[in-house]
């Protein structure tokens, strides 16, 4: 039966989930309070630079494929790709850095001339971390975390153990050198937590890595949002921008509109693809699934101090991707999950777009993303983030062996308070609910609301989990939930 559905806000999982509804027959309006689509990936524009504000990193492709192969498209059809080589580069001191290739066996030989031996452990860990990724992407995340009977299958019987472990134990036990150990610990940071606290299942994140590269959409990864946003409106999905919605209404526990720039608006079903614990609190309290205590004592992802910066010269000595881990990688993680505060010595990630892409830059001039993980809930002041930007630039200076302070035009950041007045986001925090044990699959906050009748929830807090690929799979397991129940 054709419904009437409303859907909070126009991020990846929201638009995802309109796609999928309005493809089904359902007439479908998203409001996004913003004045752009997007979400957090939207796109800031300035002085001809352009920079993604939200994800940077485009990994696992097949899922981007998968999405518009369910609607007889292809990424081709909105964007171009490119596959990033090298990937990536990961900077441990002044001029000492490691270049991580397109391939796997080019990585191979790059760890093998750091630590003799590990190139036949790295085959071997990136086996188990494909059997892992197609064990993830065909029987577990394509689920709608309803049932722990979703996790028992006869592959994930098998590796029930890589549960119980974790991402740091099963590096340490193949790998010595700290360079390589905190290359292969990096990529499950994704996913929001500490490689200690990240079961060893998720080392399928490695071969998202490792196997499956890292691209780069042309004019960046607002070209997907673009896309979907083609898309949708082919199918008739109805975007309204600058559409704040202040309360969902209840009627004898059934979800009946919402009401938007103040005034009442009527849907048969409400779907939020806002943050999680704020959609909630659009609720009276009564009709809430979870309680402020519940929030309070989940894991959830960091947050960070983002600088978009312009500069009048090309940066040398850094690739498009570049991290920088000079300093002590525990004790900046300690600082995010044990005791949160602001890092002494920040480890930190570069991303230099113009690289890659001419339409980043105006030419001859550089395109510059620096992002600081920070705990949640941290003060954020402008003389915190001056001094974080003096740190990193100085250093950043200091390891690749050039001056760019005085060529730098301009610099917007975006940080803690930011992340709370532009998405409402539960303590400021970037990523969503961290993939801890105890954080997986229908140990999370559920799809549909557990109190409210038609009412239901998609995104970085719920099924699957953090990032661009799974809130597109959490939009297409939001819609076929709320098909299931019309």
């Amino acid at each position: 039966m054709k419904k009437n559905i409303a859907i909070i806000g126009s991020g990846f999982s929201a638009l995802s989930a309109s796609c999928y509804l309005a493809q089904a027959g359902h007439q479908v309006t998203l409001y996004e309070k913003n004045e752009t689509i997007g979400g957090r990936a939207r796109q800031l524009k300035r002085d001809g630079f352009t920079f993604d504000i939200g994800p940077t990193w485009y990994w696992m492709p097949d899922v981007f494929e998968r999405f518009f192969a369910d609607f007889n498209k292809k990424p081709s059809d909105y964007y171009s790709l490119e596959k990033l080589s090298p990937a990536y580069q990961v900077y441990f001191g002044i001029h000492d850095f490691v270049t991580i290739s397109d391939n796997l066996e080019s990585i191979c030989d790059t760890f093998e001339s750091i630590e003799p031996g590990s190139a036949q452990e790295l085959r071997k860990f990136m086996a188990e971390a494909k059997s892992n990724y197609d064990i993830a992407i065909k029987d577990l995340v394509y689920n709608p975390g309803v049932s722990p009977m979703e996790l028992i299958t006869l592959e994930t019987a098998k590796k029930v153990g890589q549960f119980f472990s974790n991402i740091r134990r099963d590096v340490r036990k193949r790998f010595k050198h700290t360079k390589l150990i905190q290359i292969l610990e990096f990529p499950v940071l994704f996913l929001g937590a500490k490689p200690s606290d990240t079961p060893s299942f998720y080392s399928f994140m490695n071969y998202a890595d490792f196997g499956l590269g890292t691209w780069h959409p042309k004019n960046g990864m607002y070209s997907v949002i673009l896309a979907m946003e083609s898309l949708a409106k082919s199918l008739g999905v109805t975007i309204q921008t600058s559409a704040n919605v202040s309360k969902i209404e209840v009627a004898d526990k059934k979800a009946t509109g919402l009401v938007v720039n103040g005034a009442f608006i009527s849907a048969d079903v409400v779907l939020s693809g806002a943050d999680y614990h704020h959609s909630e609190t659009l609720l009276d309290e009564n009709n809430r699934g979870y309680s402020e205590k519940f929030w309070s004592k989940q894991t959830f992802a960091p947050s960070s101090l983002l600088f978009y910066v312009g500069i009048d010269k090309k940066v040398a000595n850094v690739e498009h991707h570049s991290l920088f881990f000079d300093v002590d990688f525990d004790a900046h993680a300690h600082s995010i999950y044990d005791d949160p505060k602001w890092p002494e010595n920040p480890l930190f990630y570069a991303s230099f777009p113009s690289k890659t892409d001419e339409n980043s830059a105006p030419a001859g001039k550089e395109a510059a993303i620096f992002l600081i993980p920070l705990a949640p809930g941290l003060e954020d002041t402008e003389v915190l983030r001056e001094t974080y930007f003096e740190k990193i630039l100085t250093r950043l200076e200091l390891l690749t062996g050039q001056e760019l302070k005085n060529n730098i035009i301009f610099k917007n950041s975006f940080c803690v308070t930011d992340f709370i007045t532009e998405y409402n986001s539960y303590k400021g925090n970037a990523y969503g609910l961290a993939n801890t044990l105890l954080q997986t699959a229908f140990l999370r906050p559920k799809l549909k609301s557990k109190k409210v009748q038609n009412l239901y929830f998609t995104g970085q807090l719920t099924v699957p989990g953090p990032g661009v690929p799974p809130a597109l799979i959490s939009g297409k397991l939001v819609a076929e939930l709320i098909e299931k129940n019309c």
